[in-house]
């Protein structure tokens, strides 16, 4: 949420979801409780950010309050084999989920003069020039 500017908006993560929807992926989506104060002025379930990012409420998921969402981030990246997107190392949960830390690298991503760039694999990137 925060890739474009610092600023958190769900806008960012559309861009992401529209990027990986381009490259034949199958985005799902987990954020925080908080997503919704971040970027409105009150809490939002899962159905308002999935409305948002054109994506099927079962593929967007907002941790419960007081929870933070990196377990359930590396818990579904487990149980779906799948690869997290994100610049987030993990640091906190890297002993307790060893296997999915280094089953696969994650795709990290950003803005570079205004546009959106993903590093979907090491040859060739989405958006970058």
């Amino acid at each position: 949420m925060h890739w474009k500017d610092g600023e958190p908006s769900l806008d960012t993560v559309r861009d992401v979801v529209d990027a990986l929807k381009q490259a034949g992926l199958t985005p799902g989506v987990v954020f925080d409780a908080n997503v919704g104060y971040k970027v409105s002025d009150r809490y939002m379930r899962d159905t308002a950010p999935a409305l948002h990012l054109g994506l099927p409420k079962n593929r967007v998921m907002v941790a419960p309050k007081g929870v933070p969402a990196d377990p359930y981030v590396l818990q579904v990246a487990k149980d779906y084999d799948a690869t997290i997107v994100t610049n987030d190392r993990f640091r906190d949960w890297a002993e307790d989920y060893a296997d999915v830390m280094n089953a696969k690298d994650p795709v990290r991503g950003g803005y570079k003069n205004g546009k959106l760039w993903l590093s979907l694999d090491r040859k060739a990137a989405v958006g970058k020039q």
